[in-house]
Formats: structure tokens, sequence, C-alpha cells
């Protein structure tokens, strides 16, 4: 798997439609338009005060009535930050168009979604990328250099925790048919992507899990969203990952949010300080001595850095990069959490 962290210096404009400028669709187009060779050159969104946010910082961008007629722009990529049940379907319709894709998460509801919408960015051979942004946070990257080192020795086992104390506030959010589940496909796909990412593990032959809605467990499969879940599954020949995830948690605090991996020689863990949404440390344990790796940096604003990778990129070219393939091992993991 290649690291997503490193990208070559911009070069041509490039220039981004963007489906959805809600607060994380603003957010993202504002991160992207700090690299000085991208345009924001259409807008679509259903709500004209969205928009009207949106326009503020890209005043020459061309509104679009529909998805269709953002399509119909001059684009070298779509960026979709729509409610959950649009992104496969959008995806889908911009990369058959030849846009290169930026997408937010969850990038489908199933695994069959998303292989969906990997045969067509492969089919089209255009870049496809989804918002994964945990990777982006500082101290990421050594994380990775350790645990692929063997500077840990064997890594075995990681634990992954993202309790929020608040909720989504969108009713889309509570409907499993829009969203696909509740907390582990919102929160918990960022942590199961992250541990893809850091361990390069290779496959999973075993996925367990228990789900729980206002305290009281749902069966499998589920027909209505978790508010809390915890899954454990294992890697042939390689470690168990454990998880915990929820929405509306007593936590004492915002966000408890942590990823935790364990070898025969050490460990390494990134935690949120204070609660923080935001702010991160990486430390690196032996025994009972530890050494910080990363502490937070308050001027970096990491969850831009996947979009703004993503443009990097699309000014050298656009064309399929495999390395979104290990989305199709975590929306199996997350597929087989939900017993579908």
């Amino acid at each position: 798997m290649t690291s997503m962290l490193q990208s070559p210096p911009t070069q041509k404009t490039v220039r981004l439609g963007f489906a959805g400028v809600g607060w994380i669709g603003l957010n993202r187009m504002k991160a992207a338009l700090e690299l000085d060779a991208v345009e924001a050159a259409a807008l679509f969104d259903p709500s004209a005060q969205s928009l009207a946010a949106a326009r503020e910082r890209a005043p020459h961008a061309v509104v679009a009535a529909t998805f269709e007629e953002l399509l119909e722009q001059e684009l070298d990529g779509v960026v979709i930050a729509t409610p959950s049940a649009l992104h496969a379907s959008q995806s889908i319709a911009a990369l058959e168009r030849g846009f290169a894709v930026f997408c937010q998460k969850p990038l489908a509801r199933t695994r069959q979604e998303t292989e969906a919408v990997i045969t067509a960015a492969r089919t089209a051979d255009r870049l496809l990328m989804t918002d994964l942004s945990y990777r982006y946070i500082r101290g990421v990257d050594r994380m990775r250099a350790l645990i692929q080192s063997g500077e840990l020795g064997t890594v075995y086992a990681a634990d992954l925790t993202f309790h929020n104390a608040y909720g989504p506030d969108k009713p889309w959010f509570f409907d499993l048919a829009q969203s696909g589940g509740g907390c582990l496909i919102d929160l918990g796909t960022h942590l199961v992507d992250l541990s893809a990412f850091l361990l390069d593990a290779g496959p999973v032959d075993r996925v367990e899990s228990r789900l729980f809605r206002q305290g009281r467990r749902l069966s499998l499969p589920i027909s209505e969203v978790e508010d809390f879940a915890t899954a454990t599954w294992d890697h042939q020949d390689g470690p168990t990952v454990r998880l915990a995830c929820s929405w509306n948690l007593s936590a004492g605090r915002d966000a408890v949010i942590e990823a935790a991996f364990h070898g025969t020689q050490g460990a390494v863990a990134l935690r949120n300080e204070n609660g923080s949404f935001f702010d991160f440390s990486v430390e690196k344990y032996a025994g009972t001595n530890r050494e910080l790796l990363a502490e937070p940096d308050r001027g970096w604003n990491w969850g831009g850095g996947a979009i703004r990778d993503f443009s990097a990129r699309l000014s050298h070219g656009n064309s399929y990069d495999s390395d979104g393939e290990t989305l199709i091992d975590v929306a199996s993991i997350l597929d087989r959490s939900y017993g579908r």
C-alpha cells in the first residue's frame, strides 16, 4: 500500500465541482482552495443558505441547479459531500463522465456499492479518493513507519475507540436505508481505515460485533441504526483488532478517540487531547516508558489533508490508483459487523 502523505507540487490549475457545500463540503472546499492551483469552478447544493456561504469563497463559480447540470461543466474533478445514500450513484455518474472523484466518507453504504464505485473508477481509468482524513493527522506517518519497519516487533493487537458525546444533527443519519448504519459506519469507518492503512495486514477471516440502540441489543442483520457498537476482527496470520464507537455517550468530554497498536517489542498510540475532535498526540511505549512522537499542531488543518492530496495529484494526472481498493476490505468489515 502506497502512503498518501506525500504528493508532488501542484502545476496546472485544477477545476473542481462541489456537490454538497454544507458544513463538511464547505470545509473541504476551503482546504482545497488553500492550493493556488485549485479553482472552485461549479457548485451544487439544494440549500440556498449553503450555496450563499460557498459563493463567498467562490464568487465566480457556476451554480448548478442539479447534480446532472454540475456534470455538464468543464471540470477536472468532482467533490461529493452529499448524504451517504447518494455517494455511490453520484460517484459512478461522475466517473462515467470522465471526471476524477473525491467523495466524503463512507464511499458507499455496503461492500457491493463500494465495489461498484471502484469498478467504475478502474473502467474509466480515473482517480478516486475518499475523505479518510485521519491518515493525515500529524504523527500517523511515524506510526506507520514504526509498525512497518518491525521496530515494535510483531504487532499482534490493536485497540480502536471513537466515542462522540454528541450525535448527528440530520434526520437521514437515523434512516438505515439512507445512511447504511449508525455510529459504526459514521465514526468507526475512520478507524477501520486507519488500522488497515497502518497494519497493511491483508484479509480478515473473522468478524464479531455487538450493536445497541439506546441500551437495547440489536439483532443481526440490523433493521435500525445503532448508537453504540463493538466489533472485533482477526487478520489472517495477523493481529486482532478491537473497535468500540458510539454516538451520545456520556464520556465526560466531547470525544474519546484512540488508536493503539501493540507489538512484542513495544506499542504506539494516537490519542485525542482534552476531548478534542481535532487535537491529537502520538506516543511510543516500551514497558512503562513513553516517548512523545507528535504533539498537536493547531496550525495544521489535517482534516483538509485528503482533499489537498487529491488536488495535488490531479494537477499531475487523473489516472486510476489501486490504493483505493483497500476500501473494499473496510466495507467488508462493516458489512459483516452489521450482519449483511
